[in-house]
Parts: C-alpha cells; sequence; structure tokens
C-alpha cells in the first residue's frame, strides 16, 4: 500500500492567485518546523518560492490568517519554488477575509 499523499490534480490554472509576501512556519510530517514564504495564493492552494528541500507529495500544516491552521500537499516544485494544494478548499468569505489581511493595500487586490 502506499503512504503518500493521495493528490487529485485537477486544471486549476484558471484560479485566480493573489501575490502576497507572507512568511510561515510549516508543521512537516517528518522534518518538523520549516520556514516558508508564501509568494501567492487561491482559494485552492499557495506557491512558496524557498521550497527548497520539499518534493512531490510531501505534506505540511500552515497557519493562515482568517483561516487558521489547514494541511497542505506539494503538488509540484521548481527550481526552489513549490506549489501546494490544500486538502480543502476555504470558503469564500473566509478568502476574502484573508486577502484583506494579507494585502493591506487594496491597489494589490484582484478585483471581486
Amino acid at each position: 500500500m502506499n503512504g503518500g499523499a493521495q493528490l487529485s490534480v485537477t486544471d486549476l490554472r484558471r484560479v485566480a492567485r493573489h501575490p502576497v509576501d507572507h512568511p510561515v512556519i510549516a508543521e512537516h510530517h517528518q522534518r518538523g518546523d520549516i520556514r516558508l514564504h508564501v509568494a501567492n495564493i487561491s482559494a485552492h492552494g499557495f506557491m512558496v518560492d524557498d521550497a527548497e528541500d520539499l518534493k512531490r507529495g510531501d505534506r505540511v500544516i500552515v497557519r493562515l490568517p482568517v483561516i487558521g491552521r489547514i494541511e497542505a500537499y506539494v503538488i509540484w516544485t521548481r527550481d526552489k519554488r513549490a506549489g501546494f494544494q490544500f486538502e480543502r478548499i476555504i470558503r469564500l468569505d473566509d478568502f476574502s477575509a484573508m486577502i484583506d489581511t494579507l494585502q493591506p493595500n487594496p491597489r494589490l487586490r484582484r478585483p471581486r
């Protein structure tokens, strides 16, 4: 039996991603706490730009404003970047409130 993450990758490239500058401490199931920098985020996942040692299928738990603790899985890696898929989709009202917190400058926010 395969012990890795069972990822349901669909074509979510059209989902709006919001640029952010948000450091997090992620709980990695094998390596413990690791520091990551979230560069963009959507209701389905996020991208970090400092993921040198992460591999596809790695699982982390991050704490995000408004959302709280949420589990995410590495879907892809390239150079020092990695894309994560949340284990659940974030509700639209919670996501909007989180973006308002992460992007205090309204000019950076995408139209809703």
